[in-house]
C-alpha cells in the first residue's frame, strides 16, 4: 500500500475530502429536532439504529463524517485507506436513499425532489470506490 496519495488524486481528495468535513462539522452543531430528524430518516433505512439516541447518534455520524473527511484531507492517508472509508461511508448514503419512503419515484430509481439531496450522494460512492479501484490494480 502506498504510503502518500497520488499527485492526481489531490483535487477529487481535497473537493471530497473539504465537502465531507464540512458537512461533518455542520452535523456536530445540531440541534435536538435536527438529530431527530436524522435519526429518524437513519433509523427508517436501518432498523438497528431505532433504539439508539438520537442526538448520541449524530454525534457519532458527525464524528464519522469529520473523520472521513479529514482522512482524504490528509496525503499521507494512503488513497486504498481514505477511499474504502469513502466508499463505506457513501455505501450507506445510497442505502438510505433507496430505503427511505418518499425519495424516489414510485418504482424508479429517479430522485423525488426531496431525495435529490441524497441521491446527489452517489457520486461519493463513485469516488470512494474510483480510488480504491486504482490503488489495487496498480503496481
Amino acid at each position: 500500500m502506498r504510503l502518500l496519495a497520488r499527485p492526481h488524486q489531490f483535487p477529487v481528495r481535497l473537493a471530497t475530502g473539504a465537502f465531507i468535513l464540512n458537512s461533518g462539522l455542520t452535523l456536530a452543531d445540531s440541534t435536538r429536532e435536527g438529530a431527530a430528524h436524522i435519526h429518524g430518516m437513519a433509523s427508517t433505512a436501518y432498523p438497528f439504529l431505532k433504539d439508539m439516541d438520537p442526538e448520541e447518534f449524530t454525534r457519532w455520524l458527525a464524528r464519522g463524517q469529520i473523520a472521513v473527511g479529514t482522512a482524504l484531507l490528509i496525503p499521507l492517508v494512503p488513497s486504498l485507506l481514505a477511499g474504502a472509508a469513502l466508499t463505506a461511508f457513501a455505501g450507506g448514503l445510497v442505502g438510505l436513499y433507496l430505503r427511505v419512503p418518499g425519495l424516489r419515484q414510485e418504482g424508479s430509481l429517479r430522485p423525488t425532489q426531496e431525495g435529490l439531496s441524497v441521491a446527489k450522494d452517489v457520486w461519493l460512492l463513485g469516488i470512494g470506490a474510483g480510488l480504491v479501484a486504482e490503488e489495487l490494480t496498480r503496481d
